[in-house]
């Protein structure tokens, strides 16, 4: 709590009321001074938010990542005025009134919608409606995980979301219901703004839906009451947390509440009130206060809240304390894998380049998992209903079911857009590194929640197989063409696509310890032969293998050779193979000297120094080879570089038809070699 919170005194009994009727002033003021922003959800919202703050939530502002915390998700993230305006009345550190002052302004705690890590007590980035709800139920399912394994006196919350009309429209919304439905994920407790409205008008412009109907079929507990009477959602919250289910409260609201003239309106969804409409809703609520002001008395019955959280978080620290599973909570919150993991790696790639193991890099990952989950339980796997594509499950791992949340495997179902988002809230929640799998082409369905990994900075693993037109004869639909160039394309995205099992284990190694990055492992459907042993610059030595991780530098020289080189022959994944095969046949029948690049992480090769850069690459011509589109590819070959790969999309054959087919052979790359330096 700050300062300033030490300093207020109670000067009179304050109601309910009045603590939200200084949310919609706030919020109205803010969005009025920014110009910009939505008013009418914060103001219609106001009553049910004061409602759950002021009589159930357990957060402590002065500690606001406390483990046992109650996680609140404002899914309808366009109202965040809603979030900023209960953070500075509750007494957050870095949200004082000047914050709410400068809403939306370059450098501010408050933009334009939530954003995690940008302020304190903000659980999950949300905006794209939709995702917060989704995310919501990995929390909760992260919150039941933890708790069957340490024990409901540690570990015992709810999950609280806001949603909107717009996040139950969009369809990750259906995907995440029903999940949340099936595992009964009853701490989940969701308040639906049914106020009508969309940025259009009503909507009934545009849907039909009953809301509550389909939550009740997906297995939730559901109440409908009237958004502004305090008493009836009080006693919803209460009968919610009470289920066996996870709970939806519709509450019928009036948007931009409070406003005489505009209240109801789709104008007080996403523009300011206006000065005349604003001193109008000043007198109609009765708020004699000026812009921003807000009276010692009810800013104290708000500090209360806090205070309240305070004393529980104190009361849960002292069980903690005198708990047996005070470490092992401690450290799975802590997030940190036990070094065993990555010892358990290096034996990996050590007996695996003895033995020069041909395999899938999806089966690679299978086996390099196999390693990891038998040294850390932190891992959560999970796949979008492939998991014996995928192979994302190894020996021992119990599957997560509803009312067994002992297990550590997730069965998503064919809902990539809500596993991504599941796995978001896993991450968020904290205690678990979960990683999940699809094709690759599907993450056209999962990228929403992706992108959202990527800008919150959150260790998702994502476990994308069947990565090109080697997958064969399911065809084009289920080839991904363009899918790398847009992961690549994404930031703080690790994107990566190992040659063979030795860098799938380096991979997997750097995806565990990228702590503040997501990641993408891209694998083949196809068998690939071990390519260090016999080509890497380690063969130099008596030993081929190598303790070093050389994927950590996103590419490397796989093939040197003897004389200087000619030309350099760059690739990812299934393609080095064809590279190196390439790169021998130039040198034999063409007496052309050819190095072969292994790039499996384009953006930790970017990370590398200049000089590094420079030496990969070296000076000669460079054809770039990858059964992918080629956007992108010229930030490496340059304007006189050639790329073997796909134009279009693929077809439906046999893998080894398809490569002939489109020319991604060691024969074209030979052509392209010598039409490029002859």
């Amino acid at each position: 709590m700050n300062s300033q919170a030490a300093a207020l005194k109670p000067v009179a009994a304050v109601s309910e009321r009045d603590m939200a009727n200084a949310i919609r002033a706030l919020a109205m003021d803010s969005v009025q001074k920014a110009n910009s922003g939505h008013p009418g959800m914060p103001m219609g919202m106001a009553d049910v938010a004061t409602v759950l703050f002021s009589r159930f939530i357990n957060i402590d502002p002065s500690a606001p990542n406390w483990p046992d915390r109650d996680r609140f998700v404002l899914s309808a993230g366009h109202g965040s005025m809603l979030q900023y305006a209960l953070h500075f009345l509750l007494g957050y550190d870095d949200m004082r009134i000047e914050e709410l002052q400068r809403f939306r302004q370059l450098g501010s705690r408050t933009a334009g919608h939530p954003e995690y890590g940008h302020a304190l007590g903000i659980e999950t980035t949300t905006g794209p409606l939709g995702q917060g709800i989704s995310t919501a139920v990995g929390m909760a399912l992260a919150e039941r995980m933890l708790a069957a394994r340490h024990g409901a006196d540690l570990v015992d919350h709810f999950t609280y979301v806001i949603a909107g009309d717009g996040c139950l429209q969009e369809g990750i919304s259906h995907e995440a219901i029903d999940l949340a439905g099936h595992l009964k994920l009853s701490r989940l407790i969701v308040f639906w703004d049914d106020n009508a409205i969309s940025i259009d008008g009503p909507t009934s412009l545009s849907t039909s839906m009953d809301q509550p109907a389909r939550f009740k079929a997906a297995g939730w507990h559901v109440q409908s009451v009237d958004g502004h009477d305090m008493e009836a959602v009080a006693a919803a919250i209460e009968a919610a947390q009470q289920s066996d289910r996870p709970s939806l409260i519709a509450c019928r609201t009036m948007i931009g509440k409070g406003a005489p003239n505009l209240g109801g309106s789709e104008k007080t969804h996403g523009a300011p009130l206006g000065d005349a409409e604003i001193a109008a809703t000043r007198e109609n609520i009765g708020w004699a206060y000026a812009p921003f002001e807000v009276p010692d008395d009810i800013l104290f019955a708000w500090r209360e809240i806090a205070e309240r959280g305070q004393a529980a978080r104190h009361a849960w620290e002292q069980r903690l304390a005198a708990s047996p599973q005070r470490q092992p909570l401690e450290s799975a919150v802590a997030g940190n894998l036990p070094d065993t993991v990555f010892e358990a790696l290096g034996a990996f790639r050590k007996e695996h380049v003895e033995k020069a193991t041909k395999v899938a890099t999806r089966k690679a990952s299978e086996m390099a998992l196999g390693a990891i989950n038998a040294t850390t339980d932190l891992t959560v796997g999970g796949s979008a209903d492939l998991t014996h594509s995928n192979l994302t499950i190894t020996k021992g791992m119990d599957r997560i079911a509803p009312d067994d949340y002992a297990g550590r495997y997730i069965h998503y179902g064919i809902r990539e857009h809500g596993m991504a988002a599941a796995m978001n809230g896993i991450a968020l929640h904290g205690g678990f590194v979960p990683y999940g799998g699809t094709f690759l082409c599907f993450a056209d369905y999962a990228r929403g929640a992706m992108r959202l990994s990527a800008l919150m900075g959150q260790r998702v693993i994502y476990v994308m197989t069947h990565d090109s037109i080697g997958l064969g004869e399911d065809g084009p639909t289920h080839q991904p063409v363009e899918h790398l160039a847009m992961l690549r394309a994404t930031p703080n995205l690790n994107v990566f696509r190992p040659a063979d099992i030795i860098e799938t284990a380096e991979c997997w190694e750097l995806a565990l310890k990228s702590k503040n990055r997501p990641s993408v492992l891209v694998l083949s459907r196809q068998n690939l032969p071990m390519l260090r042993q016999a080509h890497s610059v380690e063969a130099h030595s008596d030993e081929p293998h190598s303790d070093e991780n050389r994927s950590s530098q996103g590419a490397y020289i796989l093939r040197e050779p003897a004389e200087h080189r000619a030309v350099t022959l760059i690739a990812t994944g299934s393609e080095v193979e064809i590279a190196v095969a390439a790169a021998e046949r130039l040198e034999t029948e063409h007496r052309i000297a050819a190095a072969v690049v292994s790039m499996p992480c384009w953006e930790l090769f970017e990370e590398q120094d200049a000089d590094y850069r420079k030496a990969v690459l070296g000076s000669a011509p460079r054809i770039a080879i990858e059964a992918a589109a080629r956007l992108g590819w010229d930030r490496w070959i340059g304007d006189t570089g050639a790329f073997v790969g796909m134009a279009g999309f693929g077809a439906s054959a046999p893998a080894p038809d398809l490569y002939r087919h489109f020319d991604i052979t060691p024969e074209a790359v030979a052509a392209a070699t010598l039409k490029l330096i002859i």
